[in-house]
């Protein structure tokens, strides 16, 4: 091995930086007189098990500390991305040389891939944007291409929802899980239900007849809101309401529960709206249809309309005929 001119041997000038314990792995394997490509596929073999191992026994140690489900799921994670990382720039350093080498292969082969792989890609930079931008987070209620669901899970290629809705009525889960390729948050709209504020207006229409007493109607209606619908006015809301108004321009001037009146075909329609926690709509929704069946029970002069005919006729009817009278 003849020395250069700065005094560092041949051998070791072409040795990439950064590659010491996989060099150190090549001088041993030449020993059994492997060809290169044999001791490369032995190395990367050999690297990638390690890095395994290390995960396992740095996740298991973590584990023990954690036991939050949630901060242990996102560790999981995180410690995935991480070896995937370093496992790939080792296998770059065994196979190309190091980064320059990279370089120069991708720029011949890009073309190729972009055409070959557009969906893959594509997926790739939609797991990129949910990385940086957060259009949602692991636990966010979302609806994408028609599919609604709680986020569950976050991959290289694909993200995966708890379906709710569909045959099931009121946002309840259906006990599906939908995986969506990343690369629809570049097509579709993506409506987060809690991001920013995590609380959504319902509604509940009640339908009297045109002869019921509406005003009392909407008296008990409005303290039914009053007793069993959430308070806006309560700590979790105001602290979620300055957090939404600093990221995104979000000025509600008016949160307290009210009663809209409106004249429809069949009968006088009150709709009562209200704000409520995105999980807590069926809930509440129960308490307050028990509350006005409760209610309209005792008010004989109120009574729940439903589509009718009503024919009316501009004369007295006569009957004509053996035996009319």
């Amino acid at each position: 091995m003849r020395a250069g001119a700065d005094g560092v041997a041949d051998g070791d000038a072409v040795r990439p930086a950064g590659g010491v314990v996989s060099g150190v792995m090549s001088d041993w394997l030449q020993q059994f007189e492997f060809s290169k490509p044999q001791v490369r596929l032995i190395e990367s073999l050999a690297l990638i098990l390690i890095v395994l191992i290390v995960r396992a026994i740095v996740l298991r140690i973590v584990h023990r500390r954690i036991e939050n489900a949630e901060i242990w799921f996102k560790t999981r994670k995180y410690g995935t991305y991480t070896a995937t990382g370093i496992t790939f720039l080792i296998l770059i350093n065994i196979w190309l040389g190091g980064i320059g080498g990279a370089l120069t292969y991708i720029g011949i082969v890009s073309a190729g891939i972009a055409i070959a792989l557009a969906d893959v890609l594509k997926n790739l930079a939609g797991w990129a944007f949910i990385v940086i931008r957060r259009p949602f987070r692991v636990g966010d209620r979302i609806e994408i291409g028609g599919n609604k669901g709680d986020v569950v899970d976050i991959r290289v290629f694909r993200f995966t929802v708890l379906e709710i809705g569909n045959w099931v009525d009121s946002d309840q889960s259906t006990g599906r899980l939908i995986h969506i390729p990343n690369g629809l948050l570049f097509t579709q709209p993506v409506a987060n239900y809690a991001e920013g504020f995590p609380f959504i207006w319902d509604e509940i229409p009640v339908l009297i007849t045109f002869e019921s007493d509406w005003e009392r109607c909407e008296e008990i209606l409005r303290e039914l809101l009053a007793k069993s619908a959430p308070d806006p006015h309560a700590k979790r809301f105001a602290e979620h309401m300055r957090r939404a108004s600093q990221g995104y321009f979000i000025r509600y001037t008016h949160l307290d529960p009210t009663v809209y009146v409106s004249v429809q075909e069949s009968g006088v329609l009150l709709t009562c709206r209200y704000l409520v926690p995105v999980r807590e709509r069926r809930g509440v929704q129960q308490t307050l249809w028990k509350g006005i069946l409760r209610a309209f029970a005792a008010e004989p002069a109120i009574d729940l309309a439903y589509p009718t005919i009503r024919t009316f006729l501009p004369d007295t009817l006569h009957i004509e005929g053996p035996g009319a009278d």
